[in-house]
Parts: C-alpha cells; structure tokens; sequence
C-alpha cells in the first residue's frame, strides 16, 4: 500500500490545506509559494501514475485516491480563488467568471457521484482523451491564477480566466458523455 506512488498522491492530499493556508489572506509571497505547491502538486499528479504503471505496482488504493487527490485540490482552489482577496481588491475569481468555477465544481460532484454509482454495477468509466485535455486546461487555468496573484500586469490572469473558459466548456462536453453513458445503465 505505501508504495512510491501511492505516497506521491497522498503527498498530494496533504498539500491541499498547505495550499488553503497559502491562499487564505496571501500577500504576493504567499501567492508565489502556493503556485510553487501547486505546480509540485501538478508535476506529482503525472508522475505518481506513471510510475505506478511503470513499476508495476497500480493498486487499487491508488486507483481509489488519484480522482480523490485531484478533486480535493481543484474544489480547495476554486474556493479559495473565489473567496480570496489581495490588498482589498475582488477576488481572483469574480463576477461571471464564478459561473464557469462553479461549472468545473459541479462536474467534479457529479462524475463521482456517477463513478460510484456505475462502480456498484460493476461498470467502468474510462478517462476520455477531451477529459484530459479538460484536467489540461484546468490545471493550466488554476496554476495562473494563482500566479497572477504574485506578478505585476494582468496578462496571467487573463491567460487562467481564459483556460477556466476552456476548462469550464470541456467539463459540460465530458460531463454530458459520462452521464449519457450512466444513463444507460440507470434504467
């Protein structure tokens, strides 16, 4: 069970309320080390599957807590983007752009709701190519946006509202595949 792999995810889990401390009332310091965490998280994220393939040691424990991991981290972050204020100015997601991290966090309840669901009927959902380019785009859009909280300009923030855009269009095109294929099976 405590394989490399495995600790590299649950590493992944721990750093969530690490990441939320970061996040919480931060200064450009703090939003510099929470896109330092954030990007060893990401770079974790790759490397404990690939090593579990390429050890041979993919247990279901990690199959288990790898969705898990990623969940807990893009829930934590979108919160705190929402929620999080620099030096008094709004949050770093605001206004319409909320309705695209509320997309990206109703998908994420959903599909596990889902994957749960169809587990019990012994029925498997495998990661479609768009969903990964989806995680692409919202690991891309998460990262930016916690940098541009530590750089001057407003380009980066740009750059991660628009990969939420991106990410939060992939989310309705994957979620809608999942759930016509758990509908299928709901009957």
């Amino acid at each position: 069970m405590l394989t490399l792999p495995n600790l590299l995810t649950l590493s992944r889990i721990v750093a969530v309320p690490v990441l939320v401390a970061l996040l919480w009332a931060p200064s450009t310091v703090e939003f510099a080390l929470a896109f330092a965490l954030y990007a060893l998280v990401c770079v974790t994220d790759y490397f404990d599957g690939w090593l579990a393939r390429r050890m041979k040691t993919v247990s279901r424990l990690g199959a288990f807590l790898d969705p898990i991991a990623d969940k807990i981290m893009v829930a934590a972050v979108l919160l705190m983007l929402v929620s999080t204020r620099q030096q008094g100015v709004e949050p770093v997601i605001a206004g319409p752009h909320i309705v695209a991290a509320l997309v990206i966090l109703l998908r994420e309840i959903l599909v596990s709701g889902l994957r749960e669901f169809l587990g019990g009927l012994q029925v498997s959902v495998p990661v479609s190519h768009l969903a990964k380019w989806k995680t692409t785009f919202q690991m891309v859009a998460l990262g930016a946006l916690i940098l541009a909280g530590a750089v001057e300009g407003d380009w980066v923030l740009r750059v991660g509202l628009a990969c939420l855009w991106a990410a939060a269009l992939l989310t309705l095109v994957t979620g809608w595949a999942y759930l016509r294929i758990g509908l299928r099976h709901m009957a």
